[in-house]
């Protein structure tokens, strides 16, 4: 366990209770942006891989089943809660997510610790997670209506990606 990851947990987690809670109480995701939560299932789902079959500790298995949960419930509740959807602003969550993908795994193609299959996906959520937050970013520009809420999940988000990536060049380099 390292300082960085701690804090970029607990970060991310804060920004993910700060969104529940903003989608619970107020019963909608204005503001938010339904492709950075598409792209951080891909994170989560290509990086955690390995969690049936290399167990690190409980807390590592702990928080991975919950980033992962958390990001499969907020975008359920942004697709198909039959309040919450009605708030979602398409026409402003514009941006092309899925031309994200194919660089960030190229990168990981030919930056990466060891050329196997998990090593490889494991890179590419990094990647993939430094770039999620555009669509966001995208969709706050376009909207210029930025609810304390949201301002203060995508600080949030943005602090613990930061933390995230000072653990991971860590150990890129280690």
């Amino acid at each position: 366990m390292n300082l960085f990851r701690l804090a970029g947990d607990m970060t991310h987690l804060l920004s993910i209770i700060v969104l529940l809670l903003k989608i619970r109480t107020m019963k909608s995701c204005a503001g938010i942006s339904l492709k950075t939560q598409e792209l951080y299932i891909v994170v989560f789902a290509t990086r955690y891989l390995d969690l049936f079959t290399r167990h690190v500790s409980y807390y590592n298995t702990i928080m991975k089943l919950v980033f992962l949960g958390t990001s499969i419930a907020i975008v359920w509740y942004m697709r198909y809660h039959k309040v919450v959807k009605q708030t979602y602003n398409k026409d402003e969550d514009t941006f092309k997510h899925y031309f994200l993908i194919p660089p960030c795994f190229v990168l990981a193609l030919m930056v990466h610790r060891a050329f196997d299959v998990v090593e490889v996906l494991w890179s590419f959520s990094l990647y993939l997670e430094a770039v999620a937050i555009l669509p966001q970013l995208v969709l706050l520009q376009r909207s210029r209506n930025i609810d304390n809420l949201t301002g203060n999940y995508v600080f949030l988000l943005g602090y613990a990606t930061l933390a995230d990536s000072s653990c991971y060049f860590q150990f890129f380099c280690s």
